[in-house]
């Protein structure tokens, strides 16, 4: 039992299905299956080009969605200057905004702009990017979300040394008496979701995981069902 459970009651485990590994073909169709499932909220990865290599869409998707379903929308944007399309992201219908700590050297401005709006708020961080960079924020954030592969592509697999920084995460988070949402995002599968969830994390982003699965409401299904068991006996081991 890792050391964060012992100590914190850290929140129940949720469910992110990716889009960008979706069908764009039939986009509404797939949003409504997993929500169907179970699944908590929709994830999207906002990418310019820039701050990582590839292309995805832009606030026009978050929109076109947004009356598809009724579950949160996570808007993660994986770009440089955040700050550029942070109000066209809000009004698209996000409900939790991410950018990344790397992207900007104005984080407390952008979480303040953010939470005016009144949205949810969180920080990113790329794999080899320190714990450090967010220590003097932890209190203006909603969530931290953990990139546990290198960002801009999809169907990688896992870092295996990022379950250490999900462990020392949800332990400083401890330390500060924060029951923050701790999302991993990157190479989830059936195999290694518990050990996730062991190290702190409670917000699971899968997206190969899920949209390219023969039967995506059975992979929603099978990944929920199997966080929420996980999560049972880690709080009953603490009684």
């Amino acid at each position: 039992m890792s050391e964060a459970y012992k100590k914190f009651l850290i929140p129940p485990p949720k469910i992110a299905p990716s889009i960008l590994s979706a069908d764009f073909r039939k986009l509404g169709e797939e949003v409504k299956k997993v929500e169907k499932a179970g699944a908590d909220m929709i994830h999207f990865d906002i990418m310019d080009g820039h701050f990582v290599p590839n292309i995805s869409f832009g606030p026009m998707v978050v929109k076109a969605l947004r009356s598809e379903v009724s579950i949160p929308f996570l808007v993660h944007l994986m770009v440089e200057d955040p700050e550029r399309i942070l109000e066209q992201t809000i009004d698209a219908g996000a409900d939790i905004v991410l950018f990344h700590i790397e992207a900007s050297p104005h984080s407390w401005r952008i979480l303040e702009s953010i939470k005016k709006r009144g949205v949810k708020a969180g920080i990113a961080l790329n794999p080899a990017t320190p714990l450090s960079t967010i220590k003097y924020i932890l209190h203006e954030l909603d969530m931290v979300l953990l990139m546990t592969v290198s960002p801009g592509f999809g169907g990688q697999k896992f870092i295996p040394r990022m379950f250490s920084k999900i462990s020392d995460l949800r332990r400083l988070l401890t330390v500060n008496k924060l029951m923050l949402d701790v999302a991993i995002d990157g190479g989830v599968t059936l195999e290694n979701v518990e050990e996730i969830m062991e190290a702190g994390a409670n917000v699971i982003v899968a997206g190969t995981g899920i949209f390219c699965q023969a039967d995506i409401e059975e992979a929603t299904m099978k990944l929920k069902k199997i966080a929420n068991e996980k999560y049972v006996r880690i709080i009953s081991s603490q009684v």
